[in-house]
């Protein structure tokens, strides 16, 4: 009689013989963040990630809490090719939400869960400068406010908690040579600092199940990509808005040294377990090297 159990287990083996002290980034946003039961089931694979001797590093947004937080300040969100308009009033929000709600919560979970956990402000990983302006759909050209662009990143202090087995639990957030705070990209973010750990992989979680063929339709799903496709299928309108951010860094990362990047459906229940540990996997694969 056959242990489906024992088989789940034996089929994760070579994964977890492969990936053993490899660093994974995560990016962590969107819907996923918003459920209890999703995020506790986010957070418990990051824990087994742990457990099994891969090390986690979670890049973190906060999108519909920050949102929240502006609407309560009387302060409308305006985005513009997938990037939030950041004035000074918005970016003390992002800053508070991020680094006082956001992350102390996600490494408090880990703790409940059996981890351990340590947040650390973007401010302390990234120097940022003003971004450059771009141009809303009408082909208006936009000041974004506080919206920076990573010029350096500060790799050491995620490395100790690395070294300690600690997960760091990072916030998109820079710092400008003038003490300025600039709100960062997640998707950018987190690429960036994977490059800069020389991570073995980076996961987006989001609330698609990958890059679709059909961006309505989830069982249009394009299993692994390459960077060729994915230039066809942005011509084509297929990757647009928010993706884009995504693959972009995504691309980014490969060509920086980073081995594969995934994107998966964060309200898939253990979606990081699925993905990494069965012969399936669930989501889309961009691997380095594929042209």
């Amino acid at each position: 009689m056959r242990n489906t159990k024992a088989d789940a287990l034996l089929e994760a083996l070579p994964y977890f013989q492969q990936f053993r002290g490899r660093t994974v980034v995560v990016k962590y946003g969107g819907a996923a963040m918003e459920n209890p039961d999703l995020v506790e089931s986010v957070l418990r694979d990051i824990v087994f990630l742990e457990a099994v001797g891969i090390n986690p590093v979670v890049v973190h947004g906060g999108g519909k809490a920050i949102t929240a937080a502006m609407k309560q300040a009387n302060l409308t969100a305006r985005f513009v090719d997938g990037l939030r308009v950041t004035d000074a009033a918005s970016i003390h929000i992002i800053d508070h939400v991020l680094n006082e709600v956001i992350g102390p919560s996600l490494a408090k979970k880990i703790v409940e869960l059996g981890g351990k956990a340590q947040v650390l402000s973007g401010k302390q990983v990234l120097t940022a400068e003003k971004g450059a302006p771009h141009f809303d759909a009408a082909g208006t050209k936009v000041d974004m406010g506080f919206i920076g662009e990573i010029v350096a990143v500060n790799v050491a202090p995620v490395q100790k908690l690395v070294d300690a087995e600690i997960v760091p639990i990072v916030s998109p957030l820079g710092l400008g040579a003038d003490g300025q705070a600039y709100n960062i990209n997640a998707d950018i973010a987190a690429a960036k600092i994977a490059q800069a750990l020389q991570a073995h992989k980076i996961i987006y979680l989001s609330d698609v199940n990958g890059v679709r063929r059909d961006p309505r339709d989830e069982n249009s799903l394009i299993s692994t990509l390459t960077p060729s496709q994915i230039q066809k299928l942005k011509e084509e309108g297929i990757i647009a808005s928010g993706m884009i951010p995504k693959v972009d860094s995504a691309l980014e990362a490969l060509a920086g040294g980073v081995s594969k990047v995934h994107f998966l459906d964060g309200k898939q229940p253990h979606a990081l377990l699925l993905e990494l540990f069965t012969d399936a996997g669930i989501g889309t694969e961009i691997a380095a090297g594929n042209k």
